[in-house]
């Protein structure tokens, strides 16, 4: 099936949401609505809505809203679930869980995207937050176990430590590949002690970073 061209402004963004055959949720439909991608843009761009993803501060991107909401989609949020984010970015991703789920620790290197992000998310009521300067490429064993993990970066191979920080029967996505190339977003859900793989769809992320940034 085609799939629909990526949105241009906020009607047909949320055209594009009911029309994509995505498994959305009443809850997650209305998160979607609720939180105001334009807030976490920066001021200088001037379609929130529009193609492909969009320079952020300190060198990093936010996706565009198609494959935002695509990823938001392949954490299947539930009311009861707690979720570990690492690489808070803009926090529009952050805010969409947070609508859709009891908690989210949220873990940035950078501690200008941090407060940027806080910032917004404190102007749009969100309180089931907690942000941390944290690389996370190891997770974070304070809050676990999570219900979902999601990474914002590609691994070399499958990061096996990060099946004991999840619930039985949780997920992580993130994704699979060389730092330099193509890579796969994959859902790994937890059975027993191993993960089960589920290849979602190609991306081109940057490699997990260790440590945090000295200066940003």
């Amino acid at each position: 099936m085609t799939q629909p061209l990526a949105p241009r402004g906020r009607a047909e963004f949320l055209d594009w949401v009911d029309a994509s055959g995505l498994v959305i949720t009443e809850a997650m439909r209305e998160a979607i609505e609720v939180v105001q991608r334009d807030r976490f843009v920066p001021a200088y761009w001037g379609d929130p809505y529009g193609r492909g993803s969009i320079p952020i501060d300190c060198g990093e991107t936010m996706l565009d809203p198609e494959q935002a909401i695509r990823l938001f989609a392949a954490t299947e949020p539930e009311p009861h679930h707690r979720v570990l984010e690492v690489g808070t970015g803009s926090g529009y991703l952050t805010a969409l869980l947070a609508k859709s789920v009891l908690h989210v620790t949220s873990l940035e290197r950078y501690r200008r995207l941090l407060k940027s992000a806080e910032a917004v998310l404190q102007r749009s009521s969100i309180t089931n937050v907690s942000l941390f300067v944290a690389d996370g490429s190891e997770g974070y064993q304070d809050g676990a176990p999570y219900d979902r993990i999601v990474v914002h970066s590609a691994f070399p191979a499958v990061p096996r430590l990060f099946v004991d920080q999840l619930v039985a029967q949780g997920a992580l996505i993130c994704a699979i590949g060389p730092g330099d190339g193509e890579q796969m977003l994959v859902r790994m859900q937890k059975v027993g002690s191993r993960f089960e793989r589920q290849n979602l769809w190609p991306v081109r992320y940057q490699p997990i970073a260790f440590g945090t940034a000295e200066v940003l």
